[in-house]
């Protein structure tokens, strides 16, 4: 087994047969110490939060196949905070897709001129490159297409994809009253089919969801959905 990357919450190792292993970390994305999903970098460390994470996304993965969404997901590894996926590559360096249903975070910094905390953006979708040196700037279809990253077919099947998705998981969570307001997926190219498929994962660290009108950490909310609490 060889490591072949270190990233911030994962890392990735290549498996003898050809599929890769993701070890989870306890590390979360934030600032000062409090915990953003938007944010790129590591903003504090939660004991516990990669196993946990993990169960999360084995939960959604598992519920997302059985209602026809294609994923990377084989098989997870919950003592060991692993999970083994299937070979996929990345649509350039990397894409991040944000599906927005509340406005919150980024969006009111970026449109709190003519928005307001909570609205409703009826499944909102917004493009980001993975760069952190650019802080992930923002790409539309047209720009995608042109650096040879998305054609503008994938970039529909994208979209689409993306808005189902959070619809399920919106599901998913209203079964314990939890409420999302944005979500943040990535997709990569299944290697032997070339079909445009769920990579990375599901867990708190990568959504914003309220209960009560209150944000819910991300280890509250796996505890929840869990039901460990």
């Amino acid at each position: 087994m060889e490591q072949i990357y270190s990233g911030k919450t994962k890392d990735v190792f290549l498996l003898d047969d050809g599929n890769y292993l993701l070890k989870f970390k306890d590390d979360v994305t934030g600032e000062n110490g409090v915990f953003d999903p938007g944010s790129n970098s590591i903003g504090l460390t939660i004991e516990g939060i990669g196993n946990k994470g993990l169960r999360l996304t084995t939960l959604f993965f598992e519920y997302l196949n059985e209602n026809g969404i294609k994923t990377h997901f084989i098989e997870s590894d919950f003592e060991n905070t692993t999970m083994k996926v299937k070979p996929a590559s990345v649509f350039g360096k990397g894409l991040e897709v944000i599906c927005r249903s509340k406005a919150t975070g980024s969006f009111m910094r970026r449109y709190g001129e003519y928005a307001t905390e909570g609205m409703d953006l009826n499944h909102f979708v917004e493009i980001t490159l993975k760069d952190d040196d650019r802080l992930d700037p923002p790409i539309n279809k047209e720009a995608l297409n042109v650096l040879n990253i998305l054609s503008n077919d994938e970039y529909e099947v994208l979209v689409k994809q993306t808005k189902d998705l959070t619809k399920l998981v919106e599901k998913k969570l209203a079964e314990f009253d939890i409420v999302l307001y944005d979500i943040k997926f990535e997709f990569g190219r299944d290697k032997k089919t070339n079909e445009i498929i769920l990579i990375d994962e599901i867990s708190g660290g990568n959504m914003r969801a309220y209960k009560d009108n209150e944000i819910l950490e991300p280890m509250t909310l796996g505890d929840i959905v869990l039901g460990l609490i």
